[in-house]
């Protein structure tokens, strides 16, 4: 069994853009130890009023990593530099790889912006390898009937495979490196052993209810980060509970970013910079 490494807790709030108000669990600025993850942003979920103005973030660039948004509620709307767009409503996931460098733009859709309602999401960063890094943009538009549902044993609950693989359930998304993310419900009282890769690093975020993970309490918005020795995680739900499950294959590569540029060296960075301030990474039309 892995053991947890550590928790976080009380993570404060901020916001991002006018339309995003998250609590960043973990970034690159605190090393490797989630490697190959890089950040995690959770959103929500926040109540939005109606309104007539755009709410988001505009248009700003990305190089060497992907960018993962799932949608639990809410609409969002987003296009880039790659020709890629999309609207999401619940359930929905964009998958973007930056790669050799993309521009996007991300709001609350026109019609959720008008009507107001309830906006709750994470966004994910996954690093690439140095050899991926170069590779050219592309947008994975993934809608939530094309994830495979899959019980979990003794009828605890269900998961919703994103990607990567449980059991023989495989899912939609498109990755570079080996990852699992998983959606997981569990009903109240239930209790469960997952299987989990043997070298992965391995994450449980809580996004509702309360649960024991390894029997260490864990609850909304928490994150539980365990060693990479181990096969398996236990979960005890003492309320219905919804969790995000994040494994990961570590690339052990060196990890130097500023803003929205992740590469391997300071050298990198500065490439990137130049490559954005001479348009090289397009231009939403």
């Amino acid at each position: 069994m892995k053991k947890i490494q550590r928790i976080i807790r009380n993570v404060p709030l901020h916001w991002v853009g006018d339309g995003f108000p998250v609590r960043s669990l973990f970034s690159y600025g605190s090393g490797n130890e989630f490697d190959p993850f890089l950040l995690l942003d959770y959103a929500g979920p926040h109540q939005f009023s109606a309104s007539n103005e755009k709410r988001g973030v505009d248009v700003h660039p990305h190089k060497g990593f992907e960018t993962v948004t799932i949608l639990y509620q809410g609409e969002l709307a987003h296009r880039d530099s790659s020709g890629g767009s999309g609207h999401l409503g619940p359930g929905d996931v964009q998958w973007m790889t930056a790669g050799n460098g993309i521009v996007h733009e991300e709001y609350h859709s026109e019609a959720f912006t008008r009507r107001g309602g309830t906006l709750e999401m994470v966004q994910l960063w996954v690093n690439l390898r140095s050899a991926d890094k170069a590779t050219p943009a592309k947008y994975q538009d993934l809608r939530d009937s094309q994830f495979p549902r899959v019980d979990i044993d003794g009828g605890a609950g269900s998961v919703r495979v994103i990607a990567g693989q449980f059991g023989d359930a495989v899912g939609a998304a498109s990755t570079f490196s080996p990852i699992n993310v998983w959606d997981l419900k569990f009903r109240s009282g239930a209790n469960a052993t997952l299987k989990v890769p043997v070298g992965h690093t391995t994450i449980v975020i809580a996004q509702s209810g309360n649960v024991k993970v390894n029997e260490s309490p864990l609850k909304a918005v928490e994150l539980a980060l365990f060693d990479r020795d181990g096969d398996s995680i236990t979960i005890e739900s003492e309320t219905e509970s919804q969790l995000l499950v994040l494994t990961g294959e570590p690339l052990e590569e060196p990890v130097v970013g500023q803003g929205p540029f992740v590469m391997n060296s300071r050298e990198e960075i500065h490439q990137a910079i130049r490559d954005y301030q001479a348009g090289k990474m397009g231009h939403l039309a």
